[in-house]
Formats: structure tokens, sequence, C-alpha cells
């Protein structure tokens, strides 16, 4: 049986050629070591971590290091940071570049208000020559290739993004994520993928679009739409490693289990569950979506003391249907 779509090229990002050009983007709370290990197993090119804290890096602070946790079976492995200070930025990149990582990113597209307030993240797109000195800084303090995520602008008024483009470019950047959306917009509205065209024309390094590819078809479509040489997948690929596959995700819960399963083991052998068992249950409810009985199932999931009950919760209902209504017990 032939595939219905065509594959992701590879990507070549600096010395880093990537098998696919299908990327799973840095999600706080989300993409935690398993997280990204289901998705590489399902097909991403490329998984990254957790934004990280310069400063929480520099400063050894416990739970930055666990954002950094990685298994040869992850590589190649990219790591995002996130701060304001050149200084701080480049020592972050040089303690970075001791680990096993292939590719640093650099955050210049977060809308969180925290994050914002601190000159982090979207906060820099008004202030480029900070920017500059930040990609600059990291840049001269590590041999990785050096990339940048990026949004469309601040304000629909003050769409800047061909013009850091090419200022990210000029300060040795090797390749550009751009979301086709203002920090004004936060998740909100469509990404723009005129943006994406534009920036890929701007700039001669790749250019890798970001913003509402919620199926492995999306990606593809974005990719000829504006000429863009990878795409990176966010929010979309919650509940969904699946996207990263041209079969995509399955009707049926029990078709479901072999990659819930696989998510649940690797909880088991990465995670402290005794402390994050919730957040656990939060991301595999994610994985119900658009089952029949979804509501019904997540209830029971959440009520569940552990691992071992809910993986006998999601079998049960895996091997009887999973019908609307309540539980049958």
């Amino acid at each position: 049986m032939t595939q219905p779509f065509p594959p992701y090229p590879p990507l070549t990002i600096g010395q880093l050629t990537l098998p696919t050009a299908l990327l799973l983007a840095p999600l706080a709370g989300y993409t935690d070591l398993p997280f990204r290990l289901l998705c590489k197993e399902n097909g991403a090119g490329l998984c990254c971590s957790e934004m990280i804290s310069c400063h929480g890096l520099l400063y050894a602070q416990k739970n930055t290091h666990e954002l950094l946790a990685t298994v040869p079976e992850e590589r190649p492995f990219a790591v995002q940071l996130f701060g304001s200070e050149p200084e701080l930025m480049g020592r972050a990149a040089a303690i970075v570049s001791t680990l096993s990582v292939d590719l640093i990113d650099i955050n210049m597209g977060c809308p969180v208000r925290k994050v914002i307030k601190k000159g982090c993240g979207a906060a820099l797109m008004k202030d480029p020559r900070r920017a500059e000195a930040i990609i600059q800084a990291v840049r001269a303090n590590t041999t990785l290739p050096v990339t940048v995520k990026f949004r469309s602008g601040w304000t629909p008024e003050s769409i800047n993004a061909p013009e850091f483009a090419r200022m990210a470019e000029s300060a040795g950047a090797s390749a550009l994520t751009i979301h086709g959306r203002t920090w004004v917009q936060g998740f909100g509205g469509r990404a723009d993928r005129g943006i994406i065209a534009a920036v890929k024309a701007a700039v001669s390094i790749p250019v890798i679009g970001n913003g509402d590819v919620l199926s492995y078809a999306d990606g593809l479509a974005m990719m000829a739409e504006t000429g863009c040489d990878g795409v990176m997948v966010g929010r979309g690929a919650l509940g969904n490693p699946w996207l990263f596959s041209p079969s995509g995700k399955p009707a049926m819960l029990s078709a479901r289990m072999e990659v819930i399963e696989r998510y649940l083991q690797l909880t088991e052998q990465f995670l402290p569950l005794d402390k994050v068992l919730f957040k656990v249950k939060n991301h595999t409810a994610k994985f119900l979506s658009g089952i029949g009985g979804a509501s019904s199932l997540r209830h029971a999931l959440y009520a569940c003391q552990d691992i071992k009950a809910m993986r006998a919760l999601l079998c049960q209902q895996a091997n009887h249907g999973v019908v609307d209504g309540p539980l049958p017990f």
C-alpha cells in the first residue's frame, strides 16, 4: 500500500543533517523526555527541550538541570535557551555545549507575560539590537548550530519578521523558525503563512514554519505554500504523536493503545511518578481526543491512583470499546 502523502525531505542546519524536516517544538510543561522520545519514535526529525532559563542553568537550579535530561536514543537533540542578557546567554550556551546536545535554539517568540516582563521571549522583537547581541554571544560560545525562534512581530502594526530574520542571519544563526502570529495574537486567530513566505524570501539560511499545523498533511501544505524548508509542530502534537507519521491518528482507542502504552512505559522509566503523576494523567488524557466517551474516560483516568490503574482502565476500555455515556463499572 502506497503512502497517502510524500515523505518530508531531510533538513540540514549547519553541520547537522536531520532525517526529516518535520520537527517537534519546545512546549513548556509538555516536551519532557518521555514525550520527546515518543514523538521521535513516531517520526519526528528533531525534538527540543522545554525552554530553559539561562539564569537557572548558570545557577545550577535542580529543576533546570532536570529539563536537560536526555538519552542517546533521542539524538539529535536540541535545547532551547531564553534570557535577555547577552553575556549570560553566552555562558549558558557554553554549558549546554558540554552536554549531549546537537543544536541550540534561542527563544525570541514566547508570548507568556512573565517571560515578556523580563525582556525575554517575544519582547526581544521590540529590541533587535539586544537580540542581535544575544545571538552573537551564543554563537561565540558554541560550535553547535544556533537557531532562533521568533514571531511575525509585536503587533499587526509592527510586523518586522523579515528584517528580524536578516539580522539573525547576519548575527550567525544557522536556521530560523518563524511562528506566523504576533505577540498580541498569542495563540489566537490564524497563523499568517504570508509572513513565513516573506521570511523565507529574506534570508538564505533554512527557514522552518510554525503555527496551525495539526496533521502531517498540514505541514506539507505549509511547505508548498510558503517555500519553507521545514515545519515545527507545537500544540498540534499534544496527544497526537501520530502527527509525525503519514498514517495519522487512529480513530479507535484500541488502535491507539500501542502508542499510549509506550508513553506510560517511558514515564515509568524516566519520570519521578510520585511527584508528577497528575502531569502524566493530563498528558495521557490528551491521547483520547476524538473517541466516543472520551469525557467519561478522562474523568475515570484522573481518579486513578497510579500508572498501574491507568493502564488497567485504558486496556479495559480498549478491549470492550468506548461508547458515549457512563463507564460500565
